[in-house]
């Protein structure tokens, strides 16, 4: 099975972030992983592979080498933009509708007229209310869309559409009598009336698919950024070993600000690496680096103007080093020459990208998590197009430079002599 394959099998099975998680979770589990709770004290055993999770949409995996110098950390995150459930579920007219409110900042149009379902956890009351716990589920069928107007109804809809997310975009579920909290509880194997809250997402159901030419572009949903959590997975788990620690970050949030108890602005990553390395946390964390992962904008081709025109990448030209002057990435000289030096040594191609210098771009976990554990960090991803849409696009070449840029990445040790890194 190829690169592009296994990622999409990666994406099939991580509709939300809670799945992600668990995908990345048997991927390690089949390679002798064990799992650590933050709650219990932690015997480490040398050569031995953890991971911790928090929240259930987090996780934080590590080899123990007792004798590293410091961490070799890649971050990337979980969750895409998408349609959270309320509480109240449904809504009941003609129809039944599904009662929604956006997550993150998508592009709503992309939404319309596309096969959808719904995945994440319950909560779900225990021994007549001694305690609860949770149940991850994926109905795994088509159930729901959202229909657009006709444009005999709008005859404005290719000039000028406006969509609420409260009147224009709630899912189409079913006639009258449908109920969606009998799927749910099915899916999840729980009793309805047992089941106390929940945190439910909508997900495009459309798989994975190369087009092109030659076959040369991915279409799918959610490459943003499971693109990269599924390459810096891939790398670490076929790594060589170093004289550091090899540390996997998947954080939540990121699509929301990253403030919360599992996002790359909580103590999570601190947390984890202190316990690891005890005493000598203060003299790792200075032989440490970071890669921040995340997907860039690609150069459009219908929209070149929207790109700085020099530092503009493309689809298949290389791993993409992210930059800004005001630190929305965190990527500065000094961490830029030691990634393209790694990536050098795996005979990748590198390229470079800015916002236009009068268009404002988003942030992403690299500064963020600075604020927490301050590391040299690199912003990097694949250029892709159509960020945020429900289906996005990327090529097929870069993933795989991805994975071989992380693998040497991983691999290698770095240790700081005054102000020389040698490695």
């Amino acid at each position: 099975m190829t690169s592009t394959e296994k990622l999409f099998e990666f994406i099939k099975s991580s509709p939300t972030a809670y799945q992600a998680v668990d995908t990345v979770v048997n991927k390690l589990s089949e390679r002798g992983f064990k799992e650590l709770s933050e709650a219990d004290e932690w015997e480490l055993e040398e050569g031995r592979g953890y991971y911790v999770k928090r929240n259930g949409t987090s996780l934080i995996a590590f080899v123990m080498r007792p004798s590293a110098d410091g961490f070799m950390i890649c971050a990337s995150h979980s969750d895409s933009p998408s349609f959270r459930l309320k509480l109240s579920l449904d809504l009941k007219s003609e129809y039944v509708r599904l009662d929604t409110e956006k997550y993150g900042g998508m592009l709503y149009y992309s939404w319309l007229d596309r096969p959808l379902s719904l995945a994440g956890r319950v909560v779900v009351e225990e021994n007549g209310g001694c305690g609860v716990y949770t149940k991850t589920f994926d109905l795994k069928k088509d159930i729901a869309v959202i229909p657009s107007v006709a444009i005999h109804m709008n005859r404005d809809a290719n000039n000028s559409l406006s969509l609420n997310p409260k009147t224009d975009m709630l899912p189409l579920f079913s006639g009258k009598n449908g109920s969606i909290i009998d799927l749910i509880a099915s899916a999840a194997s729980v009793d309805k009336d047992s089941i106390i809250s929940h945190d439910i997402f909508l997900y495009n159901r459309e798989e994975g698919r190369t087009f092109g030419g030659d076959g040369e572009f991915i279409l799918c949903p959610r490459l943003d950024d499971l693109e990269c959590v599924f390459a810096s997975t891939e790398a670490f788990l076929s790594c060589r070993e170093s004289g550091s620690v090899p540390v996997l970050a998947v954080f939540d949030n990121e699509e929301v600000g990253s403030a919360t108890k599992q996002g790359a602005d909580s103590t999570f990553l601190y947390d984890v690496l202190s316990r690891i390395a005890g005493v000598r946390y203060r003299r790792m964390i200075a032989s440490s680096f970071m890669v921040s992962a995340d997907n860039a904008h690609a150069n459009h081709p219908n929209h070149p103007e929207l790109s700085d025109r020099a530092n503009a990448p493309v689809l298949n030209g290389g791993v993409v080093v992210k930059f800004n002057a005001n630190q929305k990435y965190a990527t500065d000289g000094v961490s830029d020459a030691i990634f393209r030096t790694i990536c050098k040594r795996a005979n990748v191609k590198t390229q470079t990208y800015y916002n236009r210098a009068d268009i404002p771009g988003g942030s992403t976990l690299g500064s963020i998590s600075n604020t927490n554990v301050s590391v040299p960090t690199v912003d990097i991803g694949l250029a892709q197009l159509a960020m945020h849409s429900a289906t996005e696009t990327a090529g097929a070449v870069d993933l795989q430079s991805l994975i071989d840029a992380l693998r040497e990445f991983y691999s290698t040790s770095l240790k700081k002599d005054g102000e020389i890194y040698k490695f």
